[in-house]
């Protein structure tokens, strides 16, 4: 069996794709409170805070990735 080979060349694409599309889903959630229970919109303001901190998560890595990309991935 060959070794899986770490393909880092588009990390910095992947991750900006999943910053947009965490962004998306927080403001599909937020037009959902309009519809929502006290108790559901509690729960969606948690889950959205928990999307937010992925996100500067995510900026950090693809900071991180892009670095790595100058330098060649050394």
């Amino acid at each position: 069996m060959k070794p899986n080979y770490d393909d880092r060349r588009d990390n910095v694409e992947k991750l900006q794709d999943m910053v947009q599309n965490t962004l998306e889903n927080i403001e599909r959630a937020e037009e959902t409170m309009a519809f929502a229970s006290p108790e559901e919109r509690e729960k969606i303001r948690e889950k959205n805070h928990r999307r937010e901190e992925a996100i500067e998560a995510m900026r950090a890595e693809i900071k991180d990735e892009a670095r790595a990309r100058e330098r060649g991935y050394e």
